[in-house]
């Protein structure tokens, strides 16, 4: 059912490898709403609702794109393209 990042715990699942302008779903466990935000560049930001979920377009340059939660600035993850 596509990419697909699974915020648990006040925690990003591992690292995501997905193509170039692959729909991304954030599918948040958690009661606190969190963000997927790209550290730099803007390539992307997606907020979720507590026990929600939302999409994202993952950037169409492949390469690392490191990401935190805005709310919770010691939640970290990465979002490979290629």
């Amino acid at each position: 059912s596509g990419p697909t990042i699974t915020i648990s715990d006040f925690k990003f699942g591992a690292p995501l490898t997905v193509k170039p302008g692959a729909t991304v779903t954030v599918t948040n466990s958690d009661s606190a709403e969190h963000t997927v935000t790209a550290d730099s560049g803007g390539a992307f930001n997606a907020e979720v609702s507590g026990k929600g979920t939302t999409t994202f377009t993952a950037p169409t340059a492949p390469g690392s794109y490191p990401f935190h939660c805005t709310y919770h600035p010691m939640m970290h993850g990465q979002l490979i393209v290629q």
